[in-house]
């Protein structure tokens, strides 16, 4: 996948990725990404970041939804991302228990992969893939009584 490096948002995107160790730092230049975006492409992918630096679940998921309504807005420029930002989106839902948009969310990353060539970081979102629907059955296991 090839990132505008010469853009401001990917540039303080990578750099929040580089210092994640260190969540606040990284949240901070996350956030300063997310204030530069310019166009949809830019805040799906600074939305994607700000996602993982929530303090809470509901919090996570309403980045989550953001960065994925802003890159369903440029569908063929974000091909390559919506596998991955469905996963972090069904990923949510199973924090929210919200089991059945889980699945949806966990549906759509499927249909997804085809748009990623095979490489390491595909078979790192099939995997995660596979994670998820594992956490929504082991959610929709009713208890024995």
């Amino acid at each position: 996948m090839q990132f505008d490096l010469e853009s401001p948002v990917v540039a303080l995107c990578i750099a929040g990725m580089q210092v994640d160790g260190t969540p606040e730092v990284a949240r901070a230049l996350f956030e300063q990404a997310w204030s530069a975006c310019c166009d949809d492409y830019e805040a799906s992918i600074a939305a994607h970041f700000l996602a993982r630096h929530q303090e809470t679940p509901a919090e996570a998921l309403a980045w989550n939804l953001l960065a994925v309504r802003h890159a369903e807005a440029v569908p063929d420029a974000a091909a390559e991302l919506m596998a991955s930002l469905y996963l972090n989106l069904g990923d949510s839902y199973v924090a929210t228990a919200q089991s059945e948009l889980a699945m949806t969310a966990a549906e759509r990353a499927t249909a997804h992969l085809a748009a990623l060539p095979l490489s390491g970081y595909r078979a790192f979102v099939e995997m995660g893939i596979r994670g998820l629907r594992e956490r929504i059955e082991r959610i929709n296991v009713p208890l024995a009584s």
